[in-house]
């Protein structure tokens, strides 16, 4: 940020907005929060060098009341994320998170200020329009390189898109600005030209543009000719050419239309190609866009016809580990219920490999796409039982009490398909996988409590299995509570199935009662839930029963 030395108001805002956003990464707790606090704060920073780019900004009244309330927030941001960095002086979650959204609340109000000061004639002291503002600069500075690329030699083009890939680089906005004055179709003719550099450069600022989502309907409103171009690039550029190529492909390959005519011309053939000898840069992107193609059903065909799991495999013991995390992500959307294809995998060595990806992931939530496809895996029998002797159960484990969603839906999931028996099942239990999926079913998702519900449906099949369970009363609780109809999108036969398994034990009937577990029954027995009614018949039995008893 360009700061006068002496105008002590921007430089300080300056400074704290650098120091909060390089504690931001060092923050563990409410990453989504601390996610939208950086992207205000450098929203805010981009109006902060606007508004000091006016030449009264540092003595206009409005404006230095503008400016104090940035750094008194921004002061207490500041603060917040050191506390946050340093969990021993937290103030504790809850009143952190409180402190969290009182500091977006007040950078809202910070930029819808600034806006408004910027639109305003207040700060422009003599000045015709805002075209001294960056933003206006960077526009016209747009406009003048996109001509620039379209008149004179090749060498005046050159250096012309040297320029433009330097503001492209410097940030987002500036790409969004570019693609505004209409950047992506000059770049698109540029890849016919006789100039190889040209031509690399052309593509190069073209992947830029793709990576950010306000601009990726300008890239697909250039079609089917953008996509031509971009394959024959996988088929015949240099390697720098064919990595940026695929990373612009990556943005393209979610439509279905897209997915079509990248198979119909060859493209999984020239990917599949680059993803056994390509750089590791165009190896991870190449694995990518065959994560994206393999999602539609129609195209699958011709990753079978290129022998595409043998290629994504390989990739497996010899790509970086975004590049394996790709492939693996390819194979989970490949094989879904192809019983043939997940004992291709099984046959070609796919275990092995995914334990050695597993046991080397870099973090966390990379493991998601393994988990996934151990799940899709575990769903044929005969592959779950190799599972569980090759030890993937230890692996499981700790993933269902991890920090990553994902992961631990992914891992509900794979409990299920692995409880295929009861050795499986008893197996499970005694290595402590009821309490975590018991906690699972308080999570905040939908998907989370599902998971767990219905792993621990098909847990509870085995009797020690059960009694684990009931003496974690809060577990009959909490699947009580997701009998209740008004929690949406979650099937209620795994809950019921759950709590049918043990509602022969009279504490855990009184439990069931007592959490209300009658009045939701009576609305899914008029929803039609698969074993609602035999389980509100058992608790209305054993009530009855229970009068008999006491008289």
């Amino acid at each position: 940020m360009k700061v006068p030395p002496e105008n002590s108001h921007f430089l300080l805002s300056n400074n704290l907005i650098s120091s909060v956003l390089d504690d931001i990464p060092l923050i563990n707790d409410f990453k989504g929060k601390w996610s939208s606090m950086a992207a205000k704060l450098s929203d805010l920073r981009a109006q902060l060098i606007d508004v000091s780019e006016f030449p009264n900004s540092s003595s206009n009244p409005l404006s230095l009341d503008f400016l104090h309330s940035v750094i008194e927030t921004l002061t207490q941001a500041a603060s917040l994320s050191h506390k946050c960095r340093n969990p021993g002086v937290s103030d504790g979650k809850l009143k952190t998170q409180s402190d969290i959204l009182s500091v977006l609340t007040k950078l809202d109000c910070l930029l819808k200020d600034g806006d408004v000061l910027i639109k305003s004639e207040i700060l422009h002291d003599g000045v015709i329009s805002s075209s001294s503002s960056r933003r206006e600069a960077v526009r016209a500075e747009s406009r003048n390189l996109i001509t620039r690329l379209q008149i004179g030699s090749i060498e005046s083009r050159v250096l012309a898109i040297d320029s433009l890939l330097q503001l492209l680089n410097e940030d987002d906005k500036n790409v969004t600005i570019a693609a505004a004055q209409g950047a992506v179709p000059v770049l698109v003719r540029l890849l016919d030209s006789s100039s190889l550099e040209l031509k690399e450069k052309a593509v190069a600022a073209i992947s830029i543009i793709s990576t950010v989502d306000g601009v990726k309907n300008v890239m697909i409103a250039e079609g089917i000719v953008l996509l031509n171009h971009l394959l024959r690039i996988l088929d015949s550029g240099s390697g720098f050419a064919k990595e940026k190529s695929c990373l612009a492909l990556q943005s393209l390959s979610i439509s279905k239309q897209n997915a079509r005519s990248i198979g119909s011309r060859g493209g999984i053939s020239s990917l599949l190609e680059i993803c056994e000898a390509g750089t590791p840069g165009s190896q991870a992107s190449a694995a990518a866009v065959l994560r994206n193609l393999a999602s539609f059903n129609e195209i699958k065909e011709n990753f079978i016809e290129e022998n595409g799991v043998i290629v994504l495999l390989g990739l497996l013991t010899s790509g970086t580990p975004l590049a394996q995390e790709n492939a693996i992500g390819c194979l989970c959307n490949l094989v879904g219920d192809d019983d043939n294809l997940k004992l291709l995998i099984v046959k070609e060595g796919g275990i092995e490999f995914l334990k050695i990806f597993w046991d080397s992931v870099p973090s966390v939530r990379s493991l998601e796409v393994a988990v996934e496809l151990l799940s899709l895996l575990a769903s044929c029998s005969p592959i779950a039982e190799t599972l569980i002797s090759e030890g993937f159960l230890d692996r499981l484990l700790p993933v269902l009490s991890c920090g990553v969603l994902g992961a631990r839906i992914a891992a509900a999931r794979a409990v299920y398909e692995l409880s295929f028996c009861a050795k499986a099942r008893k197996e499970m239990g005694e290595s402590g996988f009821i309490t975590p999926l018991i906690n699972m079913l308080d999570g905040k998702s939908v998907d989370e409590k599902t998971a767990a519900a219905k792993a621990l449906s098909s847990l509870l099949q085995y009797n020690g299995n059960r009694r684990i369970f009931q003496k974690e009363e809060r577990g009959i609780v909490s699947a009580v509570h997701l009998l209740d109809p008004s929690i949406l999108n979650l099937d209620k036969k795994y809950p019921v199935s759950l709590l049918a398994s043990v509602v022969i034990s009279s504490k855990c009937r009184k439990l069931m009662a007592a959490a209300g577990a009658a009045s939701y029954l009576q609305k899914l027995v008029e929803m039609n839930v698969e074993g609602s009614k035999k389980l509100l018949v058992s608790l209305s039995r054993a009530k009855i029963w229970g009068v008999f008893a006491r008289s």
